[in-house]
């Protein structure tokens, strides 16, 4: 059995950045330490073992340290020690393999009510409660609670701090490192009974502190508190958390399937990555869980106008409203410095995201006398974010294409615009990471719920705050209602009701979101708790074939149950005509109360006919007035995948020596980091190169002779794959010291 050694970076789904498939970082990765350092691990059995079986095994390698042994979430145990330790342990038998923990940080009414909340409120459960989730347990693993909240108080019942080791969840308070708030934001969304009301106001919240001062926390404490949370047999389980890596087998993703597997549902971020395909991180990628992505609720939304010439503006939380009423100048003021602007008064200051805060740019701005200032991005895409401190003038966002030609403009003489306000609802973030999975070519996510200006608790009062965090805690919440109503439903029958009856979305020019961008849609609770029918799963993915010369046939199964009180007829509306594919759906068939039918669904399919690498749409499934559309994908050759992610560079296990480790999702033709001299982009050497790589986590150690010499590097990191060709750029510092690096970074 291959042993496999595995880094994987984790991020809390708040803070929102833009990305591309070839991003260009602004800092080296992280750094992977020495051999003599002492890192932490999750080590993976092949075989469940005893408790005593493994501590004879972590006590075979003296320079160990036993930390957790996990009973539910994984067959494993985490330990401490050397790197060179834990490598020697890798190659013990029976063990899956080691993966390495690394830190990870904290990336209104009208929300509650476009999901169908305030109307199912108004319904009763079998017991003749209102539905309000009392009853149902929901775990939360995230950065503790403010249990003090006046909101969150009736709803708390108690919780585990994996961070410190004891039973006290309390988030972080300044006084003892950097205060956290984002549990409480989270916990507030799904369960808040006060001035503010959450999904389920009545559901009891148990607190899993995973992430302490900072927002900071490993891979080993997330995993102990779902093993935690198992114990504690919660119903239902959050976790606003992901990594950039698209891939299903991590072992976070593999705790989360283990717990639906014991009856709890998992309900997870798909990421904050959007809006480009192929983005959606681990644990996002869980087959079992529910990922989420992010849609706006009914919000009103400013357009700069100039001529024919619209662009959308971004509002950051906690600047003033965006109402200009009539037509303004556009000044540029630099990267935001209070001495690069300059003639600003009762004008709109254009601004470059970088260096200062955004508060502060704002605040200089309106010292200048601006009326209103737009940041525009620093790297490809758009962004949001929230201002630390309120600002007395509308600040909004634009993308880095939009800013760049407003700058044209303006460099070209006066120019007058004005705005105009627009309102807009079920749209998708376009920060919300977009599928399919790699390997699995399912769809994900799942659904989408609200997360974008989210007003919710927070430690001492309230806050708007955006992200696909804010999301997925809407969701936890809706399964908290579904599973009250229906108490003997399990994961699989709240998944499958959330997405049978989810809201398709269309993007601004009217057509529909693609499957691997929005799932089934956006939830909506009434119709999931009244739902007559469930379709098991939700969503169907025909697998990646090959181009052949001759027709081939892709079959999934579906399982079909009537939960009504009376007997339904079901009948399939076979999809549009598309050329080079055909369908084999069954006639109408009839099932009483309670009964199930499993349908056989083909899809035949003629590769000289049909050419498209990506193919997703959906079925439709009628029973009596009620339509369930059930997405699915099909997936030729090798799709358009990034080939190359994950990467990370740092010490090898030999003195002198380097090593690196990176994520090949399909893994690759061709594989190579190539080295240039970062000031004048000239051609160095290859740190390595080789060809038919396997797929997934790729890590090699490059010894001290066959290093270039010391100094820093623009790497390209590159990967090939049936023609396609994926490349990251970085810094790789190479025998340059630790603190010149810091240094650097800090610059």
């Amino acid at each position: 059995m291959k042993r496999t050694v595995i880094f994987a970076l984790m991020i809390l789904l708040t803070t929102v950045q833009a990305s591309t498939a070839n991003q260009k970082l602004d800092h080296p990765p992280l750094p992977i330490d020495s051999p003599q350092e002492e890192r932490v691990a999750i080590v993976l059995l092949e075989e469940k073992k005893s408790q005593q079986e493994i501590h004879r095994m972590v006590k075979a390698h003296p320079q160990l340290v036993l930390r957790h042994i996990f009973t539910e979430a994984l067959n494993g145990f985490s330990v401490k020690g050397s790197i060179a330790a834990l490598e020697k342990l890798a190659q013990t038998n029976m063990i899956e393999a080691v993966e390495h923990v690394q830190t990870y940080r904290v990336s209104s009414n009208e929300n509650i009510d476009i999901i169908g909340g305030n109307a199912v409120r108004g319904k009763f459960d079998e017991s003749n409660q209102r539905l309000t989730g009392k009853g149902v347990t929901v775990g939360v693993i995230d950065t503790g609670i403010d249990y003090h909240h006046p909101d969150l108080r009736r709803s708390y019942g108690g919780g585990h701090d994996l961070v410190d080791g004891d039973q006290d969840p309390m988030e972080t308070r300044g006084s003892h490192g950097q205060g956290t708030l984002h549990g409480t934001h989270v916990a507030g969304i799904i369960a808040a009974n006060g001035k503010i009301r959450g999904v389920a106001p009545e559901a009891k919240i148990i607190a899993y502190r995973a992430l302490g001062p900072g927002g900071l926390g490993t891979t080993e404490q997330v995993i102990a508190a779902i093993d935690q949370a198992m114990k504690d047999q919660v119903d239902i389980l959050n976790l606003s958390l992901g990594n950039n890596i698209n891939g299903p087998d991590l072992p976070i993703s593999k705790a989360l399937n283990r717990a639906v597997e014991k009856g709890i549902t998992a309900v997870t971020s798909s990421g904050n990555s959007g809006p480009n395909v192929w983005t959606v991180g681990s644990p996002g990628t869980a087959s079992k869980a529910i990922s989420v992505g992010a849609s706006t609720p009914p919000m009103k939304i400013p357009y700069l106008i100039s001529g024919d010439e619209k662009i959308r503006l971004e509002p950051m939380q906690g600047s003033d409203t965006f109402d200009l009423d009539r037509g303004y100048e556009l000044v540029f003021g630099g990267i935001g410095k209070q001495e690069e602007i300059k003639n600003a008064e009762g004008k709109i200051v254009l601004v470059e995201r970088g260096e200062i805060v955004f508060a502060e740019k704002a605040k200089n701005a309106h010292s200048a006398g601006a009326v209103a200032v737009l940041i525009y991005n620093n790297i490809d895409g758009g962004f949001i974010g929230n201002l630390d401190e309120e600002v007395l003038i509308p600040v909004a966002t634009i993308s880095k294409k939009d800013g760049e030609q407003l700058l044209k403009k303006i460099k070209r003489g006066k120019q007058l615009f004005r705005t105009n306000i627009i309102e807009e609802k079920d749209t998708l973030a376009d920060f919300s990471s977009r599928g399919p999975v790699t390997s699995t070519w399912e769809i994900k996510p799942d659904v989408v719920a609200p997360g974008v200006a989210i007003n919710s608790t927070i430690p001492g009062g309230y806050l708007p705050l955006q992200g696909t965090s804010m999301a997925a805690p809407h969701v936890a919440g809706a399964c908290a209602l579904l599973k009250q109503a229906h108490p003997d439903w399990g994961p699989q029958e709240m998944k499958a009701a959330l997405m049978n009856t989810a809201k398709p979305m269309v993007n601004e020019s009217g057509h529909l979101y693609r499957a691997y961008e929005q799932g089934a849609g956006r939830i909506q609770m009434e119709e999931a708790i009244e739902t007559e029918a469930l379709v098991m799963p939700g969503s169907l993915h025909f697998g990646k074939f090959r181009r052949i010369d001759r027709q081939h046939e892709h079959r999934a199964v579906v399982t079909v149950k009537n939960v009504s009180e009376t007997t339904k007829t079901f009948s399939f509306t076979i999809p549009n005509k598309e050329k080079g594919i055909n369908w084999i759906i069954p006639m109408s068939f009839t099932l009483k109360p309670g009964a199930k039918k499993k349908v056989d669904v083909t899809m035949s399919v003629d590769p000289t006919l049909f050419k498209k690498k990506l193919h997703d749409g959906a079925l439709e499934l009628h029973v009596g007035v009620q339509t369930i559309r059930i997405p699915y994908l099909y997936v030729l050759e090798e799709p358009d995948y990034p080939r190359v992610m994950g990467f990370g560079f740092g010490a090898g296990d030999q003195n002198g020596s380097y090593r690196y480790e990176v994520y090949l999702p399909g893994g690759a033709d061709e594989f190579g980091i190539a080295l240039f001299d970062p000031d004048h982009y000239q051609f160095v050497t290859y740190l390595d190169w080789k060809r038919q790589v396997h797929k997934g986590m790729l890590k090699q150690e490059i010894e001290k002779d066959k290093l270039p010499k010391p100094g820093v590097y623009l790497a390209k990191v590159f990967a090939k794959k049936h023609g396609r060709e994926d490349m990251v750029e970085t810094l790789l510092y190479i025998n340059v010291p630790r603190e010149a690096v810091l240094e650097k970074r800090a610059k």
